[in-house]
């Protein structure tokens, strides 16, 4: 309990600390003051010069600070460099202004001569005067001068289309313009090598020749994508031994975009080709462009090499997998590109860099992840379709798989899908089963990157400093890969990765392959069923196999749930298909439950059999024409095989899940019945019964027992209620005066026992149905007598010290008097001004704010009070 002292005893501590706040307060101001007066700049002193005086003087300034040579004055901070930029940019923007403008606007008032004197002039002047600046040490003002020099050039180039070329070809003359103006920038930035500016403006101007001479002479759009290309190619020339970074940044950023156009080129006409002859030319462009980004990931560093891998891969595979793509139709193309994509996988053991192969190698991920991307949405329609069925049960048995799906995907156009499945699935089983060839085959990938002829172990895979194939690899696992190397959890955990997905996906695969043949209905219920019998053999015998919760039980685990619900409401079209699933699916789960070891999984099956059997009651009550709430008790079965079964299971951990199953079996039951009040007596009086015996075992009883005694007393009033009975004492008192005797004999015996579990239920079954009908009685007898009621078992609860009777009288008598001033508030209210309330509880917040921790050590204080009472 908290010590709270004396309002004297606090005032005084109060004082004590605030004085010694006070202190320290005066002590730090008192040191800040002297730093101060440390760090102040010494005060101005004469210029240097002869003063024979102050030779043996001191010099200024801090105290203790070496002493400075004779004459010295400290240098004055210069303006900062951001300044002198921001006025150059300015000027520069300026000038460049001007020059637009006097183009656009006063080229006309001049003739020929002047026109070409004036351009020339200026031009000739921003070039020349960056080479007089650079000599002169001011290099800012160079570039300013520079990159208006530049926007000058432009302007001739124009000026000298618009008058002295009109009648020639705009994108001809700007191919033309823009080559010669390229060289002459970078042969300008090289003989001035100090200015930053004109070479990368050069590479900016060489990206565009080929296109405009390609737009102007009217090409394909093939030649178009090979004049991207070979622009791509002088960039990434550029980009590997340009001088400076910002003339490799720019050519980088060139290069990006105009490969990235010259493949889109390439792609857009080999998946729009009619054949394959008419796929070949832009296969070839893909090819090149696949052999351009292979040769620049040569030299490339590590990132952009492994960039260029992933294009090179890419690449290829459109290239040589559009070919055949163009001869299938459009449900198989995905295949023709899965299979190049998948041999391409096998540059790992081409001898490429490092670095590149592994670009490669994620290039054929990506190509097989689009594949299954492209297929999955077909599986989650097979998976989620029969969903439509909730909507008509037991309507009757369709005539084949597609129809019980309810989707109007094209499965005609999906035939490769499963196909799609399958294949990534065996691959992936292949690579699950033969990890070690896997691992000793993608052994280059760990190959250091750089290896010292002097370094024991150098290029040897998995010696100390060998580099990962691949992020998250750590190490191989497995026979025959040799000695040395380091075993570590995450190739285990790359092994599981492989084998769930092959699970996952050949499960895809066979529930692919029934809807794209339209197997008969049957047929499919009875193939999806045997499927979650599998799922559920692989995940007992990996969950017993004592290697923990690894990927390929997981898998078969999520599988088998998810399954099980797909053939369920699969089954759902009809009825004799209904029971036989759910019956196969509730033995199967409560099977697996009964095998496995582990007690996640076994918890799960538990579960997810109670779900199904209790489903199976559902379909009971449907079968013999029972309406919702006459078949709610036949679904409280269930719940108590559940009490049952957590009765002989006590203390296992599987019980708690199992009965909590169970009991939302029992709230559905309730559910059912909302609708007829004698029914949903008897189902609540039932579950008061299973709540009752499942209060037996002392594990369960601190619930149980008091959801027993709430239903129970709940049941008695919806009994009462649908008895339309308006004196609820002449059935209530009857059994609260037995069950108060009981609970006086009960702490008679045991006087530690809580007042609740003696006295609670008893005054609860007449207090609260007595208080529900005072608050509808128009009459002022019944909550006269209530309210006395109240007050006496308060003041009782008060006296003996009993939490109960202190809790419930004082709620029900709180209850009952404000039903009493209920109209009499409401008149007031009416009456006051519409401001006052809001004002009044406002002042109500301030006074509690302002008085706050009194507050919270009263509440501590009744809650503690309230806590030693039994």
């Amino acid at each position: 309990m908290e010590h709270v002292p004396p309002p004297a005893e606090e005032l005084a501590r109060l004082d004590q600390e605030l004085a010694e706040l006070d202190a320290r307060r005066a002590q730090l101001l008192t040191r800040r003051a002297w730093l101060l007066a440390a760090l102040r700049p010494p005060a101005p002193t004469a210029a240097p010069g002869w003063n024979p005086s102050a030779w043996g003087a001191p010099p200024p300034g801090r105290p203790g600070a070496p002493a400075q040579p004779w004459g010295y004055v400290p240098k004055q901070p210069s303006a900062p460099r951001s300044a002198q930029n921001v006025l150059l940019t300015l000027g520069g923007l300026l000038l460049m202004i001007a020059a637009i403008a006097f183009t656009l606007v006063s080229w006309g008032s001049m003739g020929i001569g002047g026109r070409s004197a004036v351009l020339a002039a200026v031009t000739l002047g921003a070039l020349i005067a960056p080479a007089v600046l650079l000599r002169r040490g001011l290099a800012a003002t160079a570039e300013a001068l520079t990159a208006l020099a530049l926007v000058l050039t432009l302007l001739d180039v124009y000026a000298v289309h618009a008058v002295a070329a009109p009648d020639t070809d705009g994108l001809g003359f700007t191919a033309v313009a823009s080559a010669v103006l390229a060289v002459l920038w970078a042969a300008y930035g090289l003989a001035l090598g100090k200015l930053r500016l004109p070479l990368p403006a050069a590479v900016v101007l060489a990206q565009w020749p080929l296109l405009f001479w390609a737009w102007a002479a009217g090409a394909p759009a093939l030649v178009v994508g090979w004049a991207l290309l070979a622009t791509a190619v002088l960039d990434g020339v550029i980009a590997l031994w340009g001088k400076g970074s910002g003339v490799r940044v720019t050519a980088c950023v060139g290069g990006s975009a105009m490969g990235f156009s010259a493949l889109m080129v390439g792609l857009a006409l080999s998946t729009t080709a009619s054949g394959p002859l008419g796929a070949a030319a832009p296969g070839a462009l893909l090819l090149a462009a696949a052999a351009a980004a292979l040769a620049g990931a040569w030299r490339a560093p590590k990132g952009f090499a492994r960039t260029g891998g992933v294009v090179a891969g890419l690449a290829a595979v459109a290239a040589v997998g559009g070919v055949p793509a163009a001869a299938l139709s459009d449900g198989w193309r995905v295949l023709a590109y899965l299979l190049c994509g998948l041999a391409v996988a096998g540059a790992v053991r081409a001898g490429l860099p490092r670095d590149a192969a592994r670009g490669v190698l994620a290039a054929s991920g990506a190509v097989v992840a689009g594949a299954l991307v492209w297929a999955l949405p077909s599986l989650a329609a097979v998976l989620l379709g029969p969903v439509t069925l909730l909507s008509d049960v037991w309507a009757g048995s369709p005539g084949g798989f597609r129809s019980a799906l309810g989707s109007t995907l094209p499965w005609s156009e999906l035939a490769a899908a499963p196909v799609v499945l399958a294949l990534v699935a065996g691959l992936l089983g292949a690579a699950y089963r033969w990890w070690p060839s896997v691992v000793r085959i993608a052994a280059p990938l760990a190959a250091p990157r750089t290896a010292d002829a002097g370094t024991p172990g150098a290029g040897v895979p998995g010696a100390a400093g060998a580099a990962a194939p691949w992020p998250g690899w750590s190490g191989w696992s497995g026979a025959g890969v040799g000695a040395g190397v380091r075993r570590r959890p995450s190739g285990a955990a790359l092994r599981g990765a492989a084998g769930a997905g092959a699970l996952a996906l050949g499960w895809g695969a066979l529930l692919l392959a029934g809807v794209v043949l339209d197997v008969p209905y049957a047929v499919a219920v009875a193939g999806e069923t045997a499927l979650v019998g599998g799922l559920l053999a692989l995940a007992v015998r990996g969950a017993g196999s004592g290697r923990g919760a690894s990927a390929v039980p997981v898998t078969a685990l999520v599988g088998a749930v998810s399954g099980a619900v797909s053939v369920g409401l699969l089954s759902l079209a009809s009825e004799g298909a209904a029971y036989a699933v759910f019956g196969a699916l509730t033995v199967l789960f409560a099977g697996a439950a009964f095998r496995v070891g582990a007690e996640v999984p076994r918890a799960v099956f538990a579960v997810a059999s109670v779900v199904w059997g209790t489903v199976l009651t559902g379909f009971a009550g449907r079968s013999l024409d029972l309406d919702p709430h006459e078949a709610a008790p036949l679904v409280l079965l269930v719940p108590a095989l559940t009490v049952l079964l957590g009765a002989r299971l006590r203390r296992n951990p599987v019980a708690l899940p199992v009965e909590l199953t169970g009991a939302l079996g029992a709230l559905v039951a309730v559910g059912l019945a909302v609708t007829d009040a004698p029914f949903l007596a008897l189902v609540l009086a039932l579950c008061g019964v299973l709540a009752a015996s499942a209060a037996v075992r002392p594990e369960r009883r601190p619930v149980a027992g008091y959801l027993a005694a709430a239903l129970f007393v709940l049941a008695t009033w919806v009994r009462l209620a649908a008895s339309e009975v308006s004196f609820p004492e002449a059935y209530t008192l009857p059994v609260t005066v037995p069950a108060l005797v009981v609970g006086v004999a009960r702490r008679r015996g045991d006087p530690e026992a809580s007042s609740w579990t003696a006295y609670g239920p008893g005054l609860a079954a007449t207090l609260l149905p007595s208080l529900a009908v005072a608050w509808t009685d128009t009459d002022w007898l019944r909550p006269l007598l209530l309210g006395v009621a109240a007050l006496v078992i308060t003041l009782l609860g008060a006296r003996y010290r009993l939490q109960a009777l202190l809790v419930l009288g004082g709620v029900v008598l709180a209850l009952d008097g404000l039903h009493e001033l209920a109209p009499y508030v409401a008149q007031v209210a009416g009456a006051l001004p519409r401001w006052l309330p809001p004002a009044l509880a406002g002042l109500l917040l301030l006074v509690v704010g302002a008085t706050y921790e009194q507050r919270l050590r009263d509440a501590r204080r009744l809650k503690d009070a309230l806590g030693r009472m039994r």
